[in-house]
C-alpha cells in the first residue's frame, strides 16, 4: 500500500459502509473485488476504486483486495485501536437512547460523560456515566479531556454548548440540535436533523 494523500469527506463517510460490508464477509472469503464492496455498500465500481485509490490502497490485477489487509486499513483510518472519549451534552431521550448504545464501546469509543442543565435527572445511570450538572463541563473534562461531543441540548442551547466544547479543545462534534451552528474552519461538525431526515423520506413514500 503507498502512502494516502489527502482523503475527501465524502470518501471518508463511506468508509464505514465499506467495512460493514467486510465485517459481514464469511471468515473464509480472502478476497474481494471492487465490484463486490460496491454492491455491498450500495455505490458505483468507480467510485470504489478511486476511493481507494484516494487511501493509497492497490489491489491485485484479476484478484481485487486482501480482505484482511483492507479491513486493517480501514480499521485504523477510522480510529480502530485508538480508544476514543466522547462526551454527551444533553440527557433528554436521545442523549440517553445514544449513552445506552452498546456499539460505543465495541467500536472503539469511551463515554466519559453526560451532562444537563435539569437537576432531576444528576446522578441517574445513562450508560457507562451518570448524568452531570453541565455547569461542570469544562472542570470535568480539564480532568478527562474528550476528543468527540455529542449535542442533543434544544436548538437555542446548542451554539453555547458547541462553543464551550470547543474551547475545552474538542473539535470533533456531532449535533442533533435543529439548527446551523456556527465553528471555525478547523472544527469538524456534523449536523443530524431528524425531523429533516423524515421529511426527506416522507417524499419518497409518497
Amino acid at each position: 500500500m503507498s502512502a494516502p494523500k489527502r482523503v475527501a469527506r465524502a470518501t471518508i463517510a463511506r468508509l464505514p459502509r465499506y467495512l460493514s460490508y467486510l465485517e459481514g464477509l464469511d471468515e473464509h472469503v480472502r478476497t474481494v473485488s471492487s465490484q463486490q464492496l460496491a454492491d455491498g455498500a450500495a455505490v458505483k465500481d468507480a467510485i470504489v476504486r478511486r476511493d481507494m485509490s484516494d487511501l493509497g490502497i492497490t489491489g491485485t490485477r484479476g484478484v481485487g483486495y486482501e480482505v484482511a489487509d483492507l479491513t486493517d486499513h480501514l480499521h485504523r483510518k477510522l480510529g480502530g485501536g485508538v480508544a476514543r472519549n466522547v462526551v454527551i451534552v444533553g440527557a433528554g431521550h436521545l442523549g440517553l437512547a445514544l449513552a445506552n448504545y452498546a456499539g460505543f464501546g465495541s467500536a472503539g469509543f469511551n463515554l466519559v460523560g453526560i451532562y444537563d442543565a435539569n437537576p432531576d435527572l444528576f446522578g441517574n445511570q445513562a450508560g457507562e456515566a451518570r448524568i452531570a450538572d453541565v455547569a461542570n463541563l469544562e472542570k470535568d473534562l480539564a480532568d478527562t479531556p474528550a476528543s468527540l461531543g455529542i449535542v442533543t441540548v434544544p436548538a437555542g442551547a446548542a451554539q453555547d454548548i458547541l462553543d464551550r466544547l470547543v474551547s475545552l479543545g474538542v473539535k470533533s462534534i456531532l449535533s442533533f440540535a435543529p439548527t446551523t451552528l456556527s465553528h471555525a474552519d478547523d472544527v469538524d461538525v456534523r449536523h443530524v436533523d431528524l425531523a429533516t431526515e423524515l421529511q426527506v423520506l416522507a417524499y419518497f413514500a409518497k
